[in-house]
């Protein structure tokens, strides 16, 4: 190996294979893994309080679309008692407030 590419890619090539060596040993593919039951514990606790939240959601549904029928409802009743009061003031005669000056004149000593 007298000539200098040849040693250049030799080197390159070893350093390569040596690389892929150690991410391979690094990654240990032979060792296996046990699952921790804290994370078990925990997917459990999520699933249930996923399960929480959507009947809360159902609830909270419900009670959004009897809260908007009550409100339309009242609103309803304001607006025909509106138009009732505005009937009725339309029909009245018109007031008119007046300042007179008083009747009397007292004057103390």
């Amino acid at each position: 190996m007298t000539d200098r590419t040849t040693r250049l890619y030799a080197v390159v090539a070893a350093v390569l294979v040596f690389c892929v060596a150690w991410a391979a040993v690094a990654a240990r593919p032979w060792a296996t893994t046990k699952t921790d039951p804290r994370l078990a514990a925990l997917a459990v606790r999520e699933q249930r309080l996923r399960a929480d939240a959507r009947l809360v959601q159902q609830i909270v549904g419900k009670r959004t679309a009897g809260y908007q029928a009550a409100l339309a409802a009242r609103q309803a009743q304001n607006a025909a008692a509106s138009r009732s009061v505005a009937a009725v003031q339309t029909s009245a005669a018109a007031v008119r407030v007046v300042n007179l000056p008083p009747l009397t004149i007292t004057r103390t000593s």
